[in-house]
């Protein structure tokens, strides 16, 4: 069985395919047989104007088509979207959704912060954690951040907060959000044994390459904070020349390990695990359930 997700974000749109193979026992196994990333860059104009530009809805357009050739093309069987916090907010979105449906055949749903959350925990990852302890999942996107907390093997709370990469580099983001969030890992995760972070999103899959760590390995906070302070010195420029970074990274990575620092510092962890999943990857779980249950009934 072949499965797709489309996940339009602030900083850029996705499209994962995956082969799903069912044992006769035991758990499913995902493949992945591609993922392109477009950097559509939504974010940087919808939380300064309110609205997405000619320019831009063209470009999302022109993206969906692509990913319907290659949806074409891979024979892909079940397919899932979403569209998260620039598309939530932009005053002209319904009007842009029905040209993407009208030009491109594919429907993409926007889905609120919770649902983000939601989806983003529906990884499963915590199936492959220690039940006896306790994970702190901080996904960081262009618009917002998704915190789930969990304890035991169980779901504790889950939030998404308008803390974002792109929504730093332009200051609309003010002190009280911070609390907010601030708050919510005080309230949720107090009295809870030691806390481990969990780390998605294109900045940490980044730090963590550039870390050299094994596949499986934690990074620590110190480490984190040793690369903020070096890029946070560094030209964009300059960390694209030393780093090898793409430009519309450069600019974000910065941001984003502010919000993992401040997170993790919160919360008390001192380390933080990247499995290299994210959104796209729970959409697919999530869609995999739903054909399951449907072909059950």
């Amino acid at each position: 069985m072949k499965l797709a997700a489309i996940d339009i974000g602030s900083n850029a749109a996705r499209l994962l395919i995956q082969e799903v193979t069912e044992a006769s026992k035991g758990a499913p196994e995902f493949v992945k047989l591609s993922l392109v990333r477009v950097p559509l860059r939504l974010g940087f104009e919808v939380f300064e104007t309110g609205f997405i530009s000619e320019v831009k809805a063209s470009m999302l357009i022109k993206t969906i088509q692509s990913y319907k050739l290659l949806l074409d093309v891979y024979n892909v069987n079940h397919l899932i979207t979403a569209a998260t916090s620039a598309m939530r907010e932009a005053s002209n979105a319904p009007e842009i959704l029905e040209r993407v449906e009208r030009e491109s055949g594919i429907r993409l749903k926007v889905i609120t912060g919770e649902e983000e959350a939601f989806y983003i925990y529906e990884n499963h990852v915590a199936e492959n954690l220690n039940n006896l302890e306790s994970y702190l999942y901080i996904d960081v996107g262009g618009g917002s951040t998704e915190l789930s907390f969990f304890s035991d093997g169980k779901l504790i709370n889950k939030r998404s907060f308008n803390i974002g990469t792109i929504r730093l580099l332009k200051n609309q983001v003010d002190e009280k959000t911070w609390n907010e969030m601030r708050n919510f890992i005080a309230d949720y995760t107090s009295g809870y044994h030691h806390i481990t972070a969990i780390g998605s999103g294109g900045n940490i899959n980044k730090i963590f390459s550039l870390s050299k760590r094994k596949e499986g390995k934690p990074l620590n906070i110190e480490q984190l904070r040793d690369y903020y302070k070096e890029f946070s010195n560094l030209s964009v420029t300059q960390r694209i020349t030393l780093y090898k970074l793409r430009e519309d990274r450069a600019d974000v990575i910065v941001p984003a390990l502010l919000i993992y620092l401040n997170v993790m510092r919160w919360a008390g962890a001192d380390e933080i695990f990247v499995p290299r999943i994210g959104l796209a990857d729970g959409l697919i779980h999530r869609l995999y359930d739903e054909v399951k249950n449907l072909h059950a009934t």
